[in-house]
């Protein structure tokens, strides 16, 4: 329960950080799609640990694999099998977390619930299972740009204290990667990775914000009430690891605005009836408008940290604990193409909905 996403696309993750490999299953992918391997490793490669100073050590080359689904080049129609080994686990390092709840950590939640984990990386609770939704994230965007020309894109727009300024223009992902932060502004990104490794090299975290715009999205996706877009975006959001919050358009900024100021009039341009404005982020009533979708998501600091810290034990007892192993001191670099990869499969989601409801989607 609780490992699969979507409902006409709908993926389901398997896997554990330590164990032998992480993978995802596709089910709803349309026939016909060109897609080869090299297109999700694309996307892989900006996941992986190891890119630069500023992420986890771990040494992982997330080589995937298609074991179903296409053929000659082209989807099936089938169920699509992604999977990635692991390589590059040092379990031993975690052989004294066995039995303690870590502070921050979903290891005492997991032992409520089950009464059991694997306490090696954190086993299930690891963001190594991300691997598999930026996989499945590649299929979608690819299913969204040949169909509708859509584009997302995520950066960081903040690292604690140091944010960049809201961009006038859609990001491009050669100025995103430019940076191992991830930040397409670059004299902000140099005060964010320097603060970065100052608390890595102080044995401390950070945490921060990543901000995802989403254009060319066609008007008419989202269900009303409980399927809107944006609940649907939220709820992608939130089970990403570490995500804390989640605003859309104005968000909590525009609760300090009247009506009158924060109302979107509609007016005729390029054609077409559209929002003079944009304060409600691309949905109205929870269905896409036409306009660009754009949202924050807050991430926490990593909570493991190389300083002393207390926890408890499963004996009921409390400790002091110097968490081993390898982590990133900042987790918003390699979230970006997570944030990117949610974001795809909810819209494409919707979009097969509107299309079966419609008929209108063609590859």
């Amino acid at each position: 329960m609780g490992n699969s996403f979507g409902q006409l696309f709908r993926i389901t993750t398997f896997g554990e950080s330590h164990g032998a490999a992480v993978g995802v299953v596709i089910d709803g992918c349309p026939p016909r799609l060109p897609l080869d391997a090299a297109e999700i490793q694309r996307a892989l490669d900006r996941r992986r640990p190891g890119q630069s100073a500023l992420t986890t050590p771990r040494r992982e080359g997330d080589s995937v694999e298609i074991l179903s689904g296409v053929f000659e080049g082209r989807t099936l129609g089938t169920p699509i099998a992604l999977v990635a080994r692991n390589s590059d686990q040092r379990s031993g390092d975690y052989e004294a977390l066995r039995g303690v709840f870590r502070p921050s950590h979903a290891d005492f939640a997991y032992d409520a619930k089950y009464g059991f984990r694997d306490h090696r990386g954190g086993g299930r609770s690891s963001a190594r299972e991300t691997l598999a939704r930026v996989a499945a994230g590649a299929v979608a965007a690819k299913i969204l740009r040949v169909a509708a020309g859509v584009e997302i894109r995520a950066y960081v727009e903040s690292v604690a204290e140091i944010a960049a300024p809201v961009l006038s223009e859609f990001p491009d992902i050669a100025a995103v990667d430019a940076t191992p932060v991830r930040c397409p502004v670059p004299e902000v990104a140099a005060r964010m990775e320097a603060r970065i490794a100052a608390a890595r090299d102080a044995g401390d975290s950070l945490g921060g914000t990543i901000r995802c715009r989403v254009r060319n999205v066609p008007a008419g996706l989202g269900e009303p009430v409980f399927d809107r877009v944006e609940a649907d975006l939220a709820k992608a959001m939130l089970s990403i690891p570490a995500s804390k919050g989640f605003e859309i358009g104005s968000g909590f900024a525009g609760t300090l605005l009247a009506g009158s100021a924060h109302n979107d009039p509609f007016c005729v341009r390029d054609g077409r009836v559209r929002p003079a404005a944009n304060n409600a982020g691309g949905t109205l009533g929870g269905i896409s408008d036409g306009e660009e979708i754009f949202f924050r998501v807050a991430f926490k600091p990593t909570p493991s940290i190389a300083l002393v810290q207390r926890a408890a034990n499963a004996a009921g007892e409390e400790i002091e604990l110097r968490v081993g192993g390898r982590h990133d001191p900042c987790v918003l670099p390699r979230a970006v193409p997570v944030v990117e990869a949610m974001t795809a499969l909810v819209l494409v989601d919707h979009l097969l909905r509107h299309s079966a409801q419609n008929g209108t989607l063609r590859l």
